[in-house]
């Protein structure tokens, strides 16, 4: 472990003490900490400018560190000056104006129409009966069918709740089948089930009491759609892990992830809808940019299409 100039651990003890930082997260700003001290090994901390900061950018870039890697080290650089400005009285943060380069943006993986069909069809598999299996259908059924971030999905209530100081942020209308969601910014909007979604979830109600039977009374329990075996609202990780138990129970040769549901709701509403605003809307994105990565994918697919059919695309001159 490299040992830093004392302001520095000093920072870093701030952050894992008072920010409460994980080790891993710590670990890698140390790295990154030393990093900017091995290029500029003769020159003082109050003394570095930005000047230096750019040189270091360029020498790390240039040892083959990735714009990825090299924005986390700006952001552990700035960090620190930015406390040390306070702590020590400095008059600017010489990060505070420098960038790393642009990482290239990759295309999020989507599940083709296919996929998504035989994990949610289950072929092979018994219909889901017991309580976790209905649980985790119906689960999947709406991260499919409404492009549901992950935590926007455990946050469901399975209706409008508000008891003692608990109220209800996110929750199901089935008469209506559809989700009131608080989403990014706690902006509220109104998403779609559609009817397997509907289905999925009422059958799952009938067996919902098998979970929270027994469980703490608590307003948050009581009013979770989705409850893990101890009768409590269900966890990401649990969510996680029981999709890709599925995926590979019916063969699915990818991994998947809940997200995955999230970017195959959008690219498979683009290649029918074409609509890019009513996606965005969908999805909850403040600025039209972030959806419009998904016309990339729509594309990706009708290339795809293109070379299959088209009589003259795979052709050797």
């Amino acid at each position: 472990m490299h040992a830093l100039p004392t302001p520095m651990e000093q920072w870093l003890a701030h952050l894992q003490s008072n920010r409460r930082y994980s080790m891993h997260t710590l670990a890698g700003y140390r790295q990154d900490l030393w990093h900017l001290i091995q290029c500029h090994p003769d020159t003082a901390l109050d003394g570095l400018t930005e000047s230096h900061i750019r040189h270091a950018v360029a020498r790390l870039h240039s040892r083959g560190l990735k714009p990825r890697s090299l924005a986390r080290a700006l952001a552990a650089w700035r960090g620190f000056f930015q406390w040390q400005a306070t702590a020590a009285g400095l008059e600017f943060n010489p990060v505070a104006g420098v960038r790393a380069p642009k990482a290239p943006r990759s295309l999020p993986k989507a599940l083709s129409v296919e996929q998504a069909q035989v994990l949610l069809d289950r072929p092979g598999l018994p219909a889901p009966h017991t309580a976790i299996d209905c649980r985790d259908q119906a689960m999947f059924e709406i991260l499919y069918a409404s492009g549901l971030r992950l935590a926007e999905l455990v946050s469901l209530d399975w209706r409008y709740c508000r008891q003692d100081r608990y109220e209800s942020e996110s929750w199901i209308l089935l008469s209506e089948q559809e989700a009131i969601v608080k989403g990014k910014g706690n902006k509220t909007r109104s998403v779609p089930l559609g009817r397997k979604a509907v289905d999925a979830i009422e059958r799952w109600l009938e067996l919902r009491h098998q979970l929270h039977a027994g469980a703490s009374t608590d307003a948050d329990s009581a009013a979770a759609l989705f409850l893990g075996v101890r009768g409590k609202r269900i966890s990401p990780r649990v969510v996680q892990m029981q999709l890709n138990k599925l995926a590979a129970l019916v063969g699915l040769p990818v991994h998947v992830h809940p997200h995955s549901l999230r970017h195959s709701f959008a690219s498979h509403m683009l290649q029918s809808a074409q609509d890019l605003r009513a996606v965005q809307e969908l999805l909850g994105h403040a600025n039209i940019s972030t959806t419009q990565i998904y016309t990339r994918l729509d594309f990706q697919h009708l290339a795809q299409v293109y070379d299959k059919a088209h009589p003259r695309a795979n052709r050797k001159r």
